[in-house]
Protein backbone atom coordinates (compact mmCIF):
# COMPACT_ATOMS: atom_id res chain seq x y z
CA UNK A 1 0.00 0.00 0.00
CA UNK A 2 1.33 3.16 -0.92
CA UNK A 3 0.23 5.36 2.05
CA UNK A 4 2.86 4.81 5.24
CA UNK A 5 1.54 4.95 8.42
CA UNK A 6 3.96 6.74 10.63
CA UNK A 7 1.74 7.01 14.05
CA UNK A 8 3.97 4.38 16.06
CA UNK A 9 7.36 7.41 15.02
CA UNK A 10 5.26 10.56 16.19
CA UNK A 11 4.12 8.86 19.29
CA UNK A 12 7.54 7.83 20.19
CA UNK A 13 8.83 11.68 19.46
CA UNK A 14 6.00 12.32 21.69
CA UNK A 15 6.49 9.76 24.56
CA UNK A 16 2.78 8.54 24.65
CA UNK A 17 1.35 5.40 24.72
CA UNK A 18 -1.42 4.16 22.20
CA UNK A 19 -4.07 3.51 25.00
CA UNK A 20 -3.54 7.58 26.50
CA UNK A 21 -3.54 8.49 22.83
CA UNK A 22 -6.90 6.13 22.46
CA UNK A 23 -8.52 8.13 25.33
CA UNK A 24 -7.62 11.70 23.97
CA UNK A 25 -8.81 11.19 20.40
CA UNK A 26 -11.77 8.84 21.93
CA UNK A 27 -11.25 6.17 19.94
CA UNK A 28 -10.74 2.65 21.15
CA UNK A 29 -7.59 0.74 21.67
CA UNK A 30 -8.52 -2.14 18.66
CA UNK A 31 -9.26 0.68 15.90
CA UNK A 32 -6.54 2.88 17.10
CA UNK A 33 -4.19 -0.30 16.88
CA UNK A 34 -5.14 -0.87 13.35
CA UNK A 35 -4.75 2.61 12.00
CA UNK A 36 -1.10 2.40 13.41
CA UNK A 37 -0.16 -0.92 11.99
CA UNK A 38 -1.44 0.56 8.83
CA UNK A 39 -4.39 -1.75 8.27
CA UNK A 40 -6.91 0.73 8.18
CA UNK A 41 -8.51 1.42 4.49
CA UNK A 42 -9.61 4.92 5.11
CA UNK A 43 -9.42 7.47 7.82
CA UNK A 44 -11.98 9.99 8.54
CA UNK A 45 -10.95 13.90 8.94
CA UNK A 46 -12.17 14.67 12.07
CA UNK A 47 -10.45 11.34 13.34
CA UNK A 48 -7.37 12.35 11.68
CA UNK A 49 -7.63 15.96 13.49
CA UNK A 50 -7.86 14.58 16.72
CA UNK A 51 -4.82 12.47 16.30
CA UNK A 52 -2.88 15.97 15.37
CA UNK A 53 -4.20 17.59 17.85
CA UNK A 54 -3.21 15.43 20.44
CA UNK A 55 0.50 14.54 19.35
CA UNK A 56 1.09 18.64 18.20
CA UNK A 57 1.77 17.54 14.87
CA UNK A 58 0.72 17.97 11.19
CA UNK A 59 -1.12 15.03 9.29
CA UNK A 60 2.50 15.00 7.11
CA UNK A 61 4.31 13.49 10.41
CA UNK A 62 1.75 10.81 10.51
CA UNK A 63 1.37 10.10 6.84
CA UNK A 64 3.86 9.38 4.06
CA UNK A 65 2.76 8.16 0.44
CA UNK A 66 5.45 6.08 -1.47
CA UNK A 67 4.77 4.94 -5.11
CA UNK A 68 4.18 1.18 -5.24
CA UNK A 69 7.00 0.35 -7.49
CA UNK A 70 4.75 -2.71 -8.87
CA UNK A 71 1.54 -1.06 -9.95
CA UNK A 72 0.97 0.53 -13.23
CA UNK A 73 0.67 4.52 -12.79
CA UNK A 74 -2.97 5.53 -13.28
CA UNK A 75 -3.61 9.04 -13.95
CA UNK A 76 -6.03 11.17 -12.40
CA UNK A 77 -9.73 11.73 -13.65
CA UNK A 78 -10.70 15.47 -14.40
CA UNK A 79 -13.38 17.09 -13.37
Amino acid sequence: MPIIVNLDVMMAKRKISLSELAQKVDLTLANLSILKTGKAKAIRFSTLEAICQALDCRPGDILDFEPDSHSSSVPAKEH
